[in-house]
C-alpha cells in the first residue's frame, strides 16, 4: 500500500510541475483585420484598456487564470517586456 500511494504523490508532482513551463512566446491572432485585441491591467472586461494590439503582435506569455468563465492570460510585449497586462486567451496562438 505504501509504494503505491508513493507513486501516486510522485505522479501528481511531476504532472504539477510540468503544468506551468514557465513563460512562453505567443502571438495575437484571430482579433480580425480591423479590429484589436485589447490588453488590460487585469484578468476581466471591466479593468481598463492599456492599448490595442493587431493580429500578429508578438507577446510572452505567463500565466493563466478563469475570471467569469473565461481564461485570461497575462502577458507582456516582447518587443517591449515591461508593457504588461492581460488578454482573453482566445487570441492567443503559439508562435
Amino acid at each position: 500500500m505504501r509504494r503505491g500511494t508513493l507513486s501516486i504523490l510522485f505522479s501528481l508532482m511531476l504532472v504539477a510541475g510540468c503544468s506551468d513551463m514557465g513563460p512562453q512566446r505567443t502571438v495575437v491572432r484571430g482579433a480580425g483585420p480591423d479590429d484589436l485585441l485589447k490588453l488590460r491591467v487585469g484578468p476581466g472586461l471591466h479593468y481598463k484598456v492599456i492599448m490595442g494590439l493587431p493580429d500578429g503582435t508578438a507577446l510572452t506569455r505567463r500565466d493563466c487564470v478563469t475570471e467569469v468563465g473565461q481564461l485570461w492570460c497575462r502577458v507582456s510585449l516582447t518587443d517591449s517586456p515591461s508593457v504588461k497586462g492581460y488578454v482573453s486567451a482566445d487570441y492567443l496562438a503559439r508562435k
